[in-house]
């Protein structure tokens, strides 16, 4: 099977969970400055978590780049993060609307649907390792994994911390973002060279 209705579908699935997002954020009855500021936390929560499903868009559209065909474990895999990535407007709801940014059981959740979100992506790495082989583009790039297994530890690191400081997961999940902001360049160079041929 070829890539494009799975490519079309996830976009449309990420296409929703940052509508929803947005439409759970709710503007201020005071057209005051004070009004604007008492959304803040609003803000931020859905600032952090669009930033979040920005990178896995970008990532994931990177993917499929180098992705000739997929099978039906991939597919599982690719629903498989679709799932948890459709949590995040729930978890940042949580957090951000409800200001519960001092409380540790939401930004715990907010950094476990994060983690497994990442579990998912690994986990779909490596279905499209193993469905295309050795000489699939991604395998090349896929050697020392240093950005996942430090962001998987951070997440396993962050979630605990929350019922000792919630600011310091928050500052965690923060860094995690940072880390991924921009795409590997290994990847980039890659796409490049497939376009040439």
């Amino acid at each position: 099977m070829k890539t494009g209705r799975l490519e079309a579908f996830s976009d449309g699935v990420l296409a929703i969970v940052i509508t929803i997002m947005v439409l759970e954020m709710k503007a201020p009855e005071d057209t005051t400055l004070q009004g604007l500021l008492a959304v803040t936390p609003v803000f931020i929560s859905y600032l952090l978590s669009f930033i979040y499903l920005g990178i896995y868009w970008n990532n994931h559209h990177h993917l499929m780049q180098v992705t000739q065909k997929v099978n039906g474990k991939i597919l599982w895999a690719n629903l498989h993060l679709l799932f948890w990535l459709s949590l995040i407007p729930f978890v940042t709801s949580w957090v951000g609307e409800h200001g519960h940014y001092y409380e540790a059981l939401p930004i715990a959740v907010y950094g476990f649907v994060l983690l497994m979100s990442a579990i998912a992506y690994f986990i779909l790495e490596k279905v499209l390792i193993t469905y295309h082989g050795d000489n699939y583009a991604l395998s090349k790039l896929c050697t020392n994994g240093t950005k996942e297994y430090t962001s998987l530890c951070i997440y396993l690191l962050a979630v605990p911390l929350a019922y000792i400081n919630t600011w310091i997961s928050i500052g965690l999940y923060i860094i995690v973002a940072f880390i991924w902001l921009m795409p590997d360049r290994k990847l980039e160079e890659l796409m490049s060279e497939i376009e040439e041929h």
